[in-house]
């Protein structure tokens, strides 16, 4: 049992200047997966995204209604900032289409 929980401790707490070295003896820059999934150099998420736990649930009807500001941050929580370019009815229709099946059109 102590054997298994070294092991453990050496593969979650590796020493400092341990890992890949350049042919002069630097440590390489290596990139890393971070704890929300993205990419870096650093270890840390690249970007911050993190895809929200809930599907939206909201109908055809309040996404033709709602106001601009709150498309605007339904799109951003998902990640589709792009999008927030368009017009309005641009910003709906992809809204409807991305979070509602084709039987609640």
């Amino acid at each position: 049992m102590a054997a298994a929980l070294s092991w453990l401790t050496v593969f979650l707490y590796p020493k400092k200047d341990s890992g890949p070295k350049t042919h002069d003896g630097e440590h390489a820059n290596v990139s890393k997966i971070g704890v929300a999934g993205g990419l870096s150099s650093s270890g840390h998420s690249a970007a911050g995204f993190q895809m929200p736990l809930h599907y939206p649930r909201y109908t055809k009807a309040d996404y033709e209604k709602m106001e601009e500001w709150r498309l605007d941050l339904l799109l951003k929580q998902y990640g589709l900032v792009a999008v927030s370019n368009g017009t309005l009815e641009e910003k709906r229709a992809y809204a409807i289409g991305a979070f509602l099946w084709p039987d609640q059109y």
